[in-house]
């Protein structure tokens, strides 16, 4: 029986509700004064249920279409403004224990050289990260409990946040773990982690069991139930995310909204963030052997239909997709993106020929991060290096409650200002900077507020001046 309000797997992701709500929307996917209705709910901004947003994934009107694309746009807007946030992955280990049949980290594929960060190799690491302008990181490992157990994660939490290197630093560190105990959330949450990431991968059980043939991760509840225990731990925010490829897109979709609306039932707060990577070349990985891959104008139906299903929802695509399938979705609700990221191990600070082998995955858009911040803002949007709310305690639910009513712009704009400022005085090349400089005083004429606005002005010469991180 399909209960949102359950803690078990197979309650919340109902694989029944999930194939009953596919079967509506392609019963339905014409159904002009249906969809207009779910249009005129979705206008509220104020989200859609897993069935209403089904319906509209599975639109085929081609005006319909176009109008879900505007809201889509409207609502991003309205929600997260023209910031775009920044933040690069640190992979620390590869070693992993599982047998997953999409990942090239998989116990059995020997091709690879393995290898696990030393403390200090961390540090040669996030200092190069600094370097490039970098204020936010995802950290991952694989799943081994020998080479990768918490305790290192920890430590390594710990050597991130302590270094400053010249002007820069590590503000917030998000971590992308397998799934693990109550007690070691905890752990996490105590070590100061921003969100605890972790991807479903696929949500049909069946499909799931079949790609996990191996190790801790073929246990389908223990991972589905993964973020409840986070939030049990502790951990305010989290990011649900699927892999698009391995199973019907449309049951991923409503299943993920699923997802969404079990925390928001159960704890009061949706996913902070929802990632959306599909599944790309890799060691020994050939994404054409799945039979489920889908096409970048399915990709961006899908990016447009979970911003308006989630207004409250930061939606991340990262380097895995190209320069011109990430400009399109940007338009279309995505707040997050990475930029100038390295998917080996030890990728940043010397990377070495075999690190290309050593990949999770191909990397569609390789420019370096000042190229990203340039192209950005050249298309009129302000990349922000911004991690007040999470210092500041602008989380879980006290985030989403700002985020509802529409006034998380209020804070996050200033904030994608002054971190932006900070990017072009210390790391910026003499043409983003220029381009940025003149930007900057574009976005301070849009900042209503006269306190704000003159607080931005000071702190924006203080940086001129030298000093460092200022936030609302």
């Amino acid at each position: 029986m399909y209960n949102p309000k359950s803690t078990k797997a197979e309650e919340f992701i109902s694989h029944k509700e999930v194939l009953e709500t596919i079967d509506y929307a392609e019963k339905n996917k014409n159904n002009i004064e249906l969809i207009d209705s779910i249009l005129e709910k979705a206008r509220e901004k104020k989200g859609l249920t897993h069935l209403e947003a089904s319906v509209l994934l599975a639109c085929e009107v081609p005006e319909k279409i176009d109008e879900i694309y505007t809201l889509a746009n409207e609502i991003k807007q309205d929600f997260y403004g023209n910031r775009i946030v920044l933040f690069a992955p640190l992979y620390l280990s590869n070693y992993c224990v599982n047998g997953c049949v999409y990942c090239p980290y998989h116990k059995q594929n020997t091709n690879i050289p393995r290898k696990k960060l030393t403390q200090e190799e961390i540090r040669n690491e996030v200092i190069a990260l600094q370097d490039m302008g970098h204020k936010r990181l995802a950290i991952e490992t694989g799943e081994d409990p020998v080479n990768n157990p918490i305790e290192y994660v920890l430590e390594s939490i710990k050597t991130i946040y302590g270094i400053k290197h010249k002007n820069g630093s590590i503000r917030r560190v998000n971590v992308n773990i397998a799934a693990t105990t109550v007690e070691n959330y905890k752990k996490l949450h105590e070590a100061g982690i921003g969100t605890y990431i972790l991807f479903q991968e696929t949500y049909n059980k069946e499909s799931y069991e079949t790609l996990h043939p191996t190790g801790p991760k073929h246990n389908y509840a223990y991972h589905t139930e993964a973020m409840d225990r986070a939030m049990q731990g502790g951990i305010d925010d989290v990011g649900l995310g699927v892999l698009f490829g391995l199973e019907s897109y449309r049951y991923e979709f409503a299943a993920i909204l699923m997802h969404a609306e079990h925390l928001e039932a159960v704890y009061g707060v949706g996913p902070h963030t929802i990632s959306i990577p599909r599944i790309k070349k890799a060691d020994d990985i050939d994404p054409e052997s799945f039979d489920n891959g889908i096409d970048d104008e399915i990709f961006a139906k899908i990016v447009a239909c979970i911003r308006i299903a989630t207004p409250y929802t930061g939606m991340i695509i990262s380097t895995r997709e190209s320069e011109e399938c990430r400009k399109k979705l940007l338009h279309l609700g995505i707040s997050q993106i990475s930029g100038g990221s390295k998917t080996s191990v030890g990728g940043y600070f010397n990377p070495m020929p075999e690190d290309e082998n050593s990949a999770q995955f191909d990397v569609s858009d390789r420019r370096p991060l000042d190229e990203v911040i340039k192209w950005l803002m050249e298309m009129d949007y302000v990349p922000s290096f911004c991690t007040a709310c999470y210092r500041a305690g602008r989380t879980g639910d006290r985030f989403m409650e700002v985020c509802k009513q529409q006034q998380i712009k209020n804070f996050c704009h200033p904030n994608a200002i002054i971190t932006l400022k900070e990017y072009l005085e210390d790391y910026a090349s003499e043409d983003t900077k220029n381009i940025g400089n003149n930007l900057i005083k574009k976005e301070l004429n849009t900042l209503d507020n006269k306190t704000i606005k003159e607080t931005v002005i000071e702190d924006l010469e203080k940086i001129e001046k030298g000093e460092r991180d200022f936030r609302f």
